[in-house]
């Protein structure tokens, strides 16, 4: 089959070969599925499990990406719950070859049944943004209804749906980012904007919860903006200062089958909207995600028409 392969950790994204792998084969509770539609993240080409196995020995060349959208072609020993032929989606482990490819085994526990209305494109978007916003907000943020939330990044993959998802649960939303961003993010349901260049981030004030997507100087100044029983949330790393009277967590993202119902359900009643900048074919995937100038949203390959 044909597939993005890895080799060179230091190379990034620049790294990125088309090349001709073996298909996966459907091992216990695993299922094969026919990817019609990947996500990727540049930042998984920094994570561990991109390139060593569980026991730490070498996996390259390794297939990066590991969001899905495609059909079910096989079941492995004892696999329940999905069916050959069911349109899915969802998450592939860290520590596997993933999704820039033709064909990608997963377990079954790791995908959600994709609805027929629901495009390839759109369902490959959701995963990776829709269960970090979804688990940071209601999981390790603890939302409660009528709070304040600040959500850094609000106009990207991530922070666009913690904006609709946090708006929908009554919360009152304030966005950052570059000034550029401002329209994006206010589109999406925040209802103010500081921008990071030329805004003082201070001005805001106290707030409920902070979704942090960018740590460093910008995580420690939000700390100080938590109020007393407030939460900051963050997927940049271990926070590097704590809110004085709040908490601070941080966490890598997991799969799960009944939160990507909850988030697909709302794609389909049009309470979300997925961020897609770029949809390119598996042949072009290399020079999408290698582009000469930035893209605003998410970068989809579409590996069937």
């Amino acid at each position: 089959m044909k597939a993005i392969v890895v080799t060179d950790e230091a190379a990034g994204t620049a790294g990125m070969t088309l090349a001709e792998r073996p298909e996966p084969e459907a091992t216990g509770n695993d299922v094969l599925v026919e990817v019609h539609a990947s996500g990727f993240t540049p930042g998984e080409l920094t994570w561990p499990g991109t390139w060593t196995d569980r026991l730490g020995g070498d996996r390259t060349p390794s297939i990066p990406g590991h969001e899905v959208a495609g059909v079910v072609t096989a079941l492995g020993y004892g696999t329940r719950g999905l069916s050959v032929g069911q349109r899915v989606f969802g998450l592939a482990e860290w520590t596997r070859d993933g999704t820039l490819a033709e064909f990608v085994a997963v377990e079954a526990r790791n995908l959600a049944p994709l609805p027929g209305d629901v495009d390839f494109t759109v369902g490959a978007s959701l995963p990776i943004s829709g269960l970090t916003a979804w688990q940071g907000l209601f999981v390790h943020g603890r939302f409660e209804v009528g709070q304040s939330v600040l959500v850094h990044g609000a106009a990207g993959g991530v922070g666009s749906m913690v904006t609709q998802l946090a708006k929908e649960a009554g919360a009152y939303v304030i966005g950052t980012g570059r000034a550029a961003d401002r329209q994006t993010a206010l589109d999406f349901g925040a209802q103010e904007f500081v921008d990071l260049d030329n805004d003082i981030l201070e001005d805001v004030g106290g707030v409920d919860l902070v979704f942090d997507v960018i740590g460093g100087d910008i995580s420690r100044r939000s700390a100080g903006l938590v109020r007393a029983g407030g939460m900051l949330v963050t997927i940049a790393g271990p926070p590097e200062a704590q809110p004085a009277e709040g908490l601070a967590v941080d966490f890598v993202v997991e799969a799960d089958r009944a939160q990507l119902g909850e988030i697909v359900q709302r794609v389909r009643d049009g309470r979300l909207r997925t961020n897609i900048g770029n949809v390119a074919t598996l042949d072009d995937a290399v020079a999408a995600f290698n582009p000469t100038e930035r893209i605003k949203g998410k970068t989809i390959i579409r590996v069937r028409p």
